[in-house]
C-alpha cells in the first residue's frame, strides 16, 4: 500500500510540474497549489502509514508497539500552512495582473510591463 501511496504523490507532483512550467497563470497558480499538496502527501508517505501509539505517552502506561513521529506531523502542519499562504499570495498577484492588463499569458504580460519610449525606438522596432 505505501507504493501506491508513494506512487500516487509522484504523479501528483509530476502534473504541478508540467502545470507549472505552463505559460497562463492560473495553470501556474493550480500548479503550484497541486505541487503543495503533492509535498503533503510525499511527507506523509515519509512518515509511514499505519495504526501506531500517540507520540506522548502517561507516565506509567504501557506502550503497545512502534509510536507515531511527532516530526512528520508537525512537518505536513507547516507544509499546509505555507501551502495555503503561497496559493493566497499568488491568487492575489495573478488577480492584480489581470486586472491591470486583462492578460494570462506569462510572457505577455511580461512584455506588456516594459515601458515604450518613443524617442528611442526605430521604425521598424516591434518589441514593446
Amino acid at each position: 500500500m505505501t507504493i501506491l501511496h508513494a506512487l500516487a504523490a509522484a504523479i501528483i507532483v509530476a502534473c504541478a510540474v508540467h502545470m507549472v512550467l505552463s505559460r497562463n497563470l492560473v495553470r501556474i497558480l493550480l500548479g503550484l497549489a497541486l505541487l503543495a499538496t503533492g509535498v503533503n502527501l510525499m511527507l506523509f508517505v515519509a512518515g509511514g502509514i499505519g495504526r501506531r501509539a500517540p507520540p506522548l505517552i502517561r507516565e506509567g502506561a504501557r506502550v503497545l508497539g512502534v509510536s507515531a513521529d511527532p516530526t512528520i506531523q508537525a512537518l505536513i502542519l507547516t507544509a499546509i500552512v505555507i501551502g495555503f499562504a503561497l496559493t493566497v499570495i499568488l491568487a492575489t498577484i495573478v488577480l492584480r495582473g489581470w486586472q491591470a492588463t486583462r492578460l494570462l499569458d506569462a510572457h505577455a504580460l511580461d512584455t506588456a510591463a516594459r515601458p515604450y519610449d518613443a524617442d528611442t525606438a526605430t521604425p521598424g522596432d516591434t518589441d514593446r
